[in-house]
């Protein structure tokens, strides 16, 4: 009984992860869809601050720091409702010109108190 268990979870394990190899229905010259988003370079540590600019698209603002070990700001704009527009404050931390960590700020909403 033990066996047949065994036997029924590998089975299950080695089908869910072959399932995303197969497309039947699409182009074989379609993207898939994190390339098609606008921004599939994501943020890794280590990188300066060209490369964080350019994996984000927006220029960043200096907030404090000395050169090479600064806090930058970058705000970024994630649409909203139509009615308000959004802008996310993103917070980049870099020691000895690297990046080592980063914070979203949502801020207070001012707007529902």
């Amino acid at each position: 009984m033990k066996s047949i268990a065994v036997a029924l979870l590998l089975m299950a394990a080695a089908t869910a992860a072959n399932a995303q190899k197969l497309r039947p229905f699409a182009d074989p010259a379609t993207p898939t869809f994190t390339a098609t988003l606008s921004n599939n370079t994501p943020l890794v540590f280590g990188m300066d601050v060209a490369d964080a600019q350019r994996a984000l698209g927006t220029p960043f603002t200096h907030v404090s720091g000395r050169p090479g070990n600064e806090i930058f700001l970058t705000f970024r704009d994630l649409g909203g409702s139509g009615l308000f527009p959004h802008h996310d404050r993103l917070y980049l931390q870099f020691r000895k010109h690297r990046l080592t960590g980063w914070k979203a700020d949502w801020g207070e909403n001012w707007m529902w108190r």
